[in-house]
């Protein structure tokens, strides 16, 4: 029998989850129109927001509403105006913030651009390869690591390993494995001028984004290549790092086996990986939720589509996947995100 208490808590909770999901694309659309950015300067009305971000007054009034409702923006009613709290610009406006989410966003209208593929790999138990994803997944990606990265790599993640600071400042050699658009490499290559980094990643456009990035920013000590986390050349590095790839790999085990010969007798692998309980149960919460729905729609596909086909899932380290023996690597590091 129907509990209707029950029934009524569910409805009013899914009321909430489509407002969430349908808010994604007005998100994105004040991202790109400028409109958080023009709110974060001071507060404004519909007519204007219109004016100073060059757009149509009705479209601002209703996107103002919108984002209202949903706690995006704040709302004063007694002058009629709207704005960006310190908190709200966070994580709409503010770039360099260690809580900006708009890469998330981007992620999310990506996957909705990819379930045709993903939904016909459901039926046939294949893969679907990094590179056939829809194009914007992988800035996306990008955009929502960095901050991340920015906030932990150098201050935090780097210091957690004995004497590698040290080691890098003298100079060291770092191959930086899965690097995607190379943010997590050209962090590391600014902050560490004396060492020399690689970047390694197999999909082409991002080695090409990684490069125009590195050149952007005239980052002199750094270089991208193509190739896998098998077959990525040279040996006697003293860093090799893998950051939130692992688990996409198809054939980690062997990544692993190829990472303890590319180092050297004092070399150190670094690992970062998603958050994970140790059961199930304990990622049953709203973390672990975005993280299997993430896994679901690219990284177990991007995994069966490889050789061997582990496919791990975004939350693999449950499994103890994230550890490496003593027998494969010199020295591991392996750390949890605790940011989305």
């Amino acid at each position: 029998m129907t509990d209707p208490a029950k029934l009524d808590s569910l409805v009013s909770r899914l009321v909430d989850e489509l407002g969430g999901a349908a808010s994604v694309a007005l998100v994105r659309i004040g991202d790109q129109l400028g409109l958080y950015t023009a709110l974060q300067k001071q507060p404004m009305n519909s007519h204007e927001l219109a004016q100073a971000a060059g757009i149509a007054e009705r479209y601002a009034r209703e996107w103002l509403a919108q984002q209202a409702a949903s706690g995006y923006i704040a709302y004063d009613e007694a002058s009629g105006k709207f704005a960006l709290s310190p908190e709200q610009a966070m994580i709409f406006a503010e770039e360099d913030s260690p809580f900006y989410m708009m890469g998330a966003f981007d992620a999310i209208a990506a996957n909705l651009e990819g379930q045709a593929k993903v939904q016909a790999a459901f039926r046939t138990g294949a893969g679907v390869e990094w590179g056939a994803h829809s194009a914007c997944l992988f800035c996306a990606v990008a955009r929502f690591l960095r901050p991340g990265y920015r906030s932990n790599l150098v201050s935090s993640w780097l210091p957690a390993l004995d004497g590698m600071v040290e080691r890098l400042q003298a100079g060291a050699r770092v191959a930086d494995v899965g690097c995607g658009h190379g943010v997590s490499t050209a962090l590391m290559a600014a902050a560490f001028p004396q060492s020399e980094f690689v970047g390694f990643d197999f999909h082409i456009g991002s080695v090409e984004a990684a490069r125009r990035h590195a050149a952007d920013h005239r980052v002199g000590n750094i270089r991208f290549e193509v190739a896998t986390a098998k077959t990525f050349p040279g040996t006697d590095y003293d860093l090799v790092t893998f950051f939130d790839c692992l688990h996409d790999m198809g054939d980690p085990i062997g990544a692993a086996a190829h990472v303890r010969r590319s180092l050297n007798p004092n070399g150190t692998w670094m690992i970062v990986e998603p958050q994970a309980g140790d059961t199930l149960a304990e990622n049953l919460n709203p973390v672990g939720r975005l993280w299997y729905a993430a896994s679901t729609m690219v990284c177990v596909p991007t995994s069966l589509s490889q050789e061997v086909g582990l496919a791990l899932g975004a939350q693999g380290a449950r499994r103890g996947s994230g550890r490496c023996s003593p027998r494969v690597a010199s020295r591991a590091c392996v750390a949890r995100r605790t940011r989305l």
